[in-house]
């Protein structure tokens, strides 16, 4: 099979399109012809390094999965050969999606919703876990309650403000002037020009100077740092970012304010729990982009320039099945 092998750390060039060796689904597993796969921050960090000590090289790195299960192995109930499926890979524990086949324990897989494409399917299946566990499970957004989603526009953000208005939030949002709609199309109920205007006075004045209940992080920075700022009484940081720079928290304090930080395990509910909102039409991924797999280090490239033109998600078309009319790169 084709995939594109990580040959050291490194920029984008690091990888090579090699033929290796079809996998073999041991017992539990699922082997799946790959339709789709995506690119996410966690990808080039990877490739570069940030996780050297627990990535061998060579290998096959990739986190999202859509596919058509080929052949199941021993002690295999939930799927057959011919079920459409999606998941992201376990992270750090074997091959990771960037290739033709792939192979996953059954417990991590489920059934992909009929309503999306595998390109689709393909760029929701990390950032929607990843949503789902920072606002279910971390923190507890309930209804009523209002979130500061950083970076609106992006990858994950445009994902988190579609699940937090399904979960009853009021939202606001930073993100470009020329994003405005974009973000409005998703739900957000406030926009804020990030180059424009500090958001700090944005949302001190759209609340009366009470706050907001979450306010989610995908850039970094000083973001933990100047949370407390807008943050209501008990409010709650939630970040994807691995943030090596010392933060200065003691503002929090005054706030009564909890901090998580999450980095998405695998599992098959929350899979599920995304299926159902896009069944009732409350999420749609938004592909801005398409590569093919040969074209990964072009993708992994335009992901990691600070002007990449992107809305939503960059999808790779890997097997025939994939629509490649959804976005075009």
């Amino acid at each position: 099979m084709k995939a594109q092998v990580l040959t050291s750390f490194g920029g984008p060039q690091s990888f090579e399109l090699r033929d290796v060796p079809k996998p073999v689904p041991q017992a539990g597993q699922v082997l799946v012809r790959v339709q789709a796969t995506s690119i996410n921050p966690l990808d080039y960090q990877v490739r570069r390094g940030d996780y050297a000590d627990l990535v061998p090289l060579p290998g096959i790195t990739g986190h999202d999965v859509s596919g058509v299960v080929e052949e199941v192995g021993p002690g295999v109930t939930a799927f057959a050969p011919g079920d459409e499926v999606w998941y992201t890979p376990q992270i750090f524990d074997g091959p990771g999606s960037y290739a033709e086949y792939h192979v996953a324990a059954e417990s991590i897989v489920g059934k992909k919703p009929a309503s999306l494409t595998h390109l689709e399917a393909a760029s929701l299946t990390l950032v929607g876990g990843t949503a789902w566990e920072a606002l279910a499970v971390r923190a507890q957004l309930k209804a009523g309650e209002s979130i500061l989603i950083h970076g609106g526009a992006g990858g994950v953000g445009h994902v988190v403000i579609q699940v937090a208005k399904a979960m009853g939030a009021r939202v606001f949002t930073t993100v470009k002037e020329d994003n405005f709609e974009f973000a409005r199309s998703l739900g957000a109920d406030v926009v804020i020009d990030y180059t424009k205007e500090d958001y700090v006075e944005a949302i001190q004045r759209e609340t009366g100077g009470h706050g907001v209940d979450v306010v989610f992080d995908t850039i970094g920075g000083d973001t933990l740092t100047r949370s407390p700022d807008v943050l209501a009484q008990l409010g709650r940081v939630v970040s994807i970012v691995d943030i090596a720079a010392p933060q200065n928290l003691i503002q929090a304090w005054g706030k009564n304010a909890s901090y998580h930080f999450v980095f998405t395990r695998q599992n098959r509910g929350k899979l599920d729990e995304l299926s159902a909102l896009i069944e009732r039409g409350q999420l749609k991924p938004h592909v801005g982009a398409v590569y093919s797999l040969a074209d990964i280090p072009l993708a992994h490239a335009r992901l990691e320039s600070r002007d990449n033109g992107l809305r939503g998600k960059i999808a790779i078309a890997v097997g025939p099945l994939a629509d490649h009319t959804s976005a075009q790169a």
